[in-house]
């Protein structure tokens, strides 16, 4: 069967028998001769053609002598090679059946002339079930035949008023679906779950489009090999490019959502803010449908004692713009500092509606401009790391949305991959169907080669 140019190659024999008067003879009168063997050129010979033929050769080439009979039986039966045009099925495949006719028919005479009938043909009834002879016949690596019955019909043609009679061959196959499940459908299959695996890669990585683009060009791989088999039918599609149709949406819609779940990942609180909504979804609610748990973010905790012992003990004692009295030792420059919370105190309980906040940001003017300048850089940092800090839980906070993002999708394309897969796959009637091939149950050479096979055994000496 050559799929591509839908052109069905078969090698037979065509068994004709039919009666000639004119070839009759009495076998006393020639010696007891009752058959002879003559070549099929020099008698008469009905002009069956195959009517569907694809390459042009409608009759048969190789002209074997026929067998007569005394009694004016002729019985021809050469081998032929027949091409025929056979229209192929292609929605179902790999796993697909075809049904392909051959149309034998007398091209010059009609149905009055030569009265064409299968030789198993039973009176009243035009229809054979097994219509060809399958006790030679060598089983096919590609497919199995299921049936194979023969119908005797008559037509009308618009050259003539008499009908002419033909004889059908319906040829029924199924595909064998080994070859194409492990070279086509078991990889396609696992492109299509290396889809999932996306969702799965962190974001981090750099490497989520990368997978997405490289499943994608893999696909056409396959779409260039699917259309290297099949003819190019716009009558159905397939149920391989179905599947790989669905593959690469679902590839497709993958790289679209991780574009979508990158732009979450790398978001800041300089370029978007976190609306309450989305805290209590992506924060609350999804973690715990998706069973995803979370590392607690510590922030550390700053008070004026950390700002104010922790940070000055660092500034260098040794500036020679500092006065005298504080290049001494780390203790005066801590009685300076002590000396400027008391007056902060003070000041805040002059001032009874003054807030905490307005004590800290107030810096006594008692102090040296040096000293002043060093708490103004100390408040400075210890603000600058406050700030950090919340960017950072904010930064966090996103890149957490965008881990919940990425497993829920983990699971829908899961489910998706999966009830796509047992859908688009489970359409195809043959996988259910638990007919016995007529092939292997009538072929006499597959059953030799099961009744004979070589069992040598070997006997030490």
């Amino acid at each position: 069967m050559n799929l591509k140019n839908q052109v069905m190659t078969t090698n037979v024999w065509v068994e004709q028998k039919w009666f000639d008067y004119k070839l009759q003879w009495d076998p006393q009168e020639y010696g007891g001769i009752d058959m002879l063997y003559v070549p099929s050129e020099n008698i008469w010979l009905p002009d069956i053609v195959l009517y569907n033929n694809a390459d042009g050769n409608y009759e048969v080439t190789l002209m074997t002598k026929a067998t007569l009979k005394y009694t004016g039986e002729v019985f021809w039966k050469p081998p032929a090679i027949y091409k025929s045009s056979c229209e192929i099925n292609v929605e179902y495949f790999p796993f697909d059946e075809q049904s392909c006719i051959m149309k034998f028919g007398s091209w010059t005479y009609n149905g009055a002339q030569v009265d064409l009938k299968h030789m198993k043909q039973e009176s009243g009834s035009n229809l054979v079930a097994i219509g060809i002879d399958l006790t030679d016949f060598y089983l096919s690596v590609e497919w199995d035949i299921l049936e194979v019955p023969a119908t005797r019909n008559e037509e009308y043609y618009p050259c003539c008023t008499e009908p002419y009679s033909d004889i059908t061959f319906n040829i029924t196959m199924r595909r064998k679906t080994l070859f194409y499940t492990v070279n086509l459908i078991i990889p396609c299959v696992g492109i299509t779950f290396l889809t999932v695996l996306v969702f799965y890669l962190p974001s981090d990585s750099g490497e989520k489009i990368s997978l997405c683009s490289s499943i994608l060009l893999s696909l056409t791989v396959f779409f260039l090999l699917l259309a290297e088999i099949i003819p190019p039918t716009s009558l159905a599609v397939p149920l391989l490019g179905k599947y790989l149709l669905f593959t690469m949406i679902l590839v497709t819609l993958s790289i679209w959502i991780t574009v979508c779940v990158l732009n979450v990942h790398f978001r800041s609180p300089s370029t978007h803010n976190m609306t309450p909504w989305v805290k209590q979804v992506f924060l609350n609610w999804m973690p715990r449908i998706l069973m995803m748990r979370r590392t607690p973010y510590s922030t550390p905790e700053y008070d004026d004692t950390y700002i104010d012992s922790a940070y000055t003990n660092e500034i260098d004692y040794s500036v020679s713009d500092y006065p005298l009295e504080l290049k001494g030792s780390p203790d005066a420059f801590e009685s300076v500092t002590s000396t400027y919370k008391n007056i902060r105190d003070d000041d805040a309980r002059r001032v009874p509606h003054a807030s905490v906040t307005d004590s800290e940001n107030t810096i006594p003017k008692h102090l040296s401009p040096e000293i002043i300048s060093a708490l103004k850089g100390v408040r400075f940092i210890a603000q600058h790391i406050k700030d950090a800090d919340k960017d950072n839980e904010v930064i966090e906070d996103w890149k957490f949305v965008a881990m919940v993002l990425d497993r829920f999708f983990l699971w829908i394309f899961t489910l998706a991959c999966i009830g796509g897969t047992l859908s688009i796959i489970g359409q195809a009637p043959s996988l259910y169907d638990t007919r016995v091939p007529v092939d292997q149950q009538l072929s006499s050479i597959s059953l030799r080669k099961h009744m004979y096979l070589p069992n040598t055994t070997f006997d030490e000496d």
